[in-house]
């Protein structure tokens, strides 16, 4: 897979401090677009974060979230999902990546962010600065995510209950403080 990275000039729309904004032209791929991009025009930093769990993820599992197909799965996402709940998410990860159990530890924990990086409900979505804080720092501890976006174009919303494998990892809550300048 060869990452590309494009600009599809939708920051010069608007000035630098808007950090919401609504758009009539759609620009961009749908793959990676926030359900609130795509579907009603609505953009936002939480909008970034979105694209940047579906790229997380595209990197664990070595497939594209574009022209992924699998067993009842639609996209990566729904897949990634349906492993996470299942307690089976280290079978997302590529073959081609030697692990061992440290590393198992390691990529769970990437794919729990990821997760919370494309929750369907953009609230719900982490920063930025905490998805770098829970990706550099193994002492932060790490919420379980909700349902994924775009996971549920099948059937209709069933809240699930996430069921991670407690060898590999655990579920606690997180504080990140901000700091600032005296």
């Amino acid at each position: 897979m060869n990452p590309k990275i494009s600009d599809f000039g939708l920051a010069k729309m608007f000035g630098g401090n808007v950090s919401q904004a609504n758009t009539i032209h759609i620009a961009g791929t749908y793959g990676y677009m926030s359900p609130e991009y795509a579907l009603e025009g609505r953009f936002s930093i939480k909008s970034d974060v979105f694209s940047f769990g579906v790229l997380q993820l595209e990197v664990i599992s070595g497939k594209k979230n574009t022209g992924f197909y699998q067993s009842e799965s639609l996209n990566l996402l729904s897949h990634a999902w349906e492993l996470w709940c299942a307690g089976k998410a280290l079978q997302l990860v590529d073959p081609a990546l030697e692990h061992d159990l440290d590393a198992d530890i390691t990529v769970m924990r990437y794919i729990n962010v990821a997760l919370l990086c494309v929750q369907e409900i953009a609230g719900d979505r982490l920063t930025m600065s905490e998805v770098v804080s829970m990706l550099t720092n193994e002492n932060i501890t790490i919420l379980s995510p909700k349902q994924a976006a775009f996971s549920n174009l099948r059937s209709t919303r069933v809240p699930v209950q996430p069921i991670s494998p407690p060898e590999l990892c655990s579920q606690n809550g997180m504080t990140v403080s901000a700091m600032k300048p005296r």
